[in-house]
C-alpha cells in the first residue's frame, strides 16, 4: 500500500519528469509560431495545456506536484503532446499511479515472465535496454556489478550517460577507453532510425555539452553495430572480473536487448555472490 510520503515523492518526481520533457520540445516541432522572446527552453506550460486539451491551471498543478488525479485520457494527451517514447510513456503512467493501456496491448516489455527470468539468472548480471541505451530492467547481479542503479534518477538511467558521465562506472570498467568509441559508434548507428525523435536529439545535445569525449567523437560519424563480446570489470570488493556477453533480442523486429553477463573464467565465477541481501 502506498504511503502518504511515497505518494508525495512520486508526485514530485512526476513534476520534474514533465518539466524535463516539456523543455526539450520546441514550438516549431508542434507547429506553434514563435512570438516574442522566450525566456525558457522548450514549450511553455500553457502551450502544453492547449495542445493536450487540458486546463492551464490543472496542468500547472500537475507540474507543481499537487495532489490531483489524472485520467487515462488526459495522460494519453500529455504523452502525445510531449512526444514520449514507449519507455517514457510507461514511466509517466507509473508516476501518475495509473494503469498504462499501452502495456495492456502487449507493448510492455518488462512482463512478469521477464522479471522472473532476470531473477532466475542471478547471480549472473542481466540488463534489458532499448536502442537508446535506456536501462529498462536489471537484476540484483547487475546492481552488484555496477553499483546502486536504483539510486540513479530515471532521466540518467541510461548506460551511455553513465559510461560517459559517472566516474564510478568508469572506474569499474577496465577497458573503458578502448571500448567507449565503439559504444558511441553503435549508438550513432542505432540513431539512424530515430534521427527526428526529441528524446534521441536531447540525449545527443546533453552528451555533447557534458562529455568532452563524446563532443570530440560524435562529429566523426563513425558507426559500428557489432556488439562487444567480452568485458573486464574492477569490482570494489572482489577485484578483477571478466564476463562474456550474450545479446538476446526481445523479438524479430524489436530494438530491445537482454544482455547477459556470464563468467569468462573460473576465477570470476567463484567471486560472484551466492546470495543477495
Amino acid at each position: 500500500m502506498t504511503t502518504v510520503v511515497e505518494s508525495g515523492l512520486r508526485r514530485q518526481e512526476l513534476a520534474r519528469f514533465l518539466r524535463s520533457r516539456r523543455e526539450r520540445i520546441t514550438p516549431e516541432q508542434v507547429g506553434l509560431p514563435i512570438v516574442g522572446r522566450r525566456r525558457t527552453p522548450g514549450l511553455r506550460r500553457e502551450e502544453v495545456a492547449q495542445l493536450a486539451g487540458v486546463g492551464v491551471t490543472w496542468y500547472t498543478w500537475l507540474e507543481q506536484g499537487r495532489d490531483i488525479n489524472a485520467s487515462e485520457q488526459v495522460l494519453q494527451a500529455i504523452a502525445r503532446t510531449l512526444r514520449l517514447d514507449p519507455h517514457e510513456h510507461t514511466h509517466l503512467f507509473r508516476l501518475a499511479g495509473a494503469p498504462d493501456p499501452e502495456n495492456e496491448k502487449d507493448n510492455q516489455v518488462i512482463t512478469p515472465a521477464m522479471e522472473l527470468m532476470l531473477k532466475k539468472l542471478e547471480p549472473y548480471p542481466v540488463a534489458v535496454r532499448n536502442a537508446r541505451c535506456d536501462l529498462l530492467a536489471y537484476n540484483r547481479g547487475y546492481t552488484w556489478l555496477m553499483g546502486d542503479v536504483d539510486a540513479i534518477p530515471f532521466g540518467d538511467r541510461n548506460t551511455l550517460v553513465q559510461c560517459l558521465l559517472n566516474p564510478e562506472w568508469r572506474k569499474r570498467m577496465l577497458d573503458w577507453e578502448a571500448n567507449i568509441p565503439r559504444v558511441i559508434a553503435s549508438f550513432r548507428a542505432a540513431m539512424a532510425d530515430h534521427v527526428a525523435e526529441p528524446a534521441w536529439k536531447q540525449l545527443v545535445k546533453r552528451l555533447k555539452a557534458e562529455s568532452p569525449l563524446f563532443a570530440e567523437l560524435w562529429p566523426h560519424h563513425d558507426v559500428n553495430s557489432e556488439p562487444i563480446r567480452t568485458k573486464r570489470y574492477l569490482h570494489p570488493d572482489v577485484g578483477l572480473l571478466q564476463f562474456n556477453f550474450t545479446y538476446l533480442y526481445y523479438g524479430r523486429r524489436s530494438e530491445i536487448t537482454v544482455s547477459t553477463y556470464t563468467p569468462a573464467d573460473e576465477e570470476t565465477a567463484a567471486k560472484l555472490p551466492l546470495v543477495f541481501d
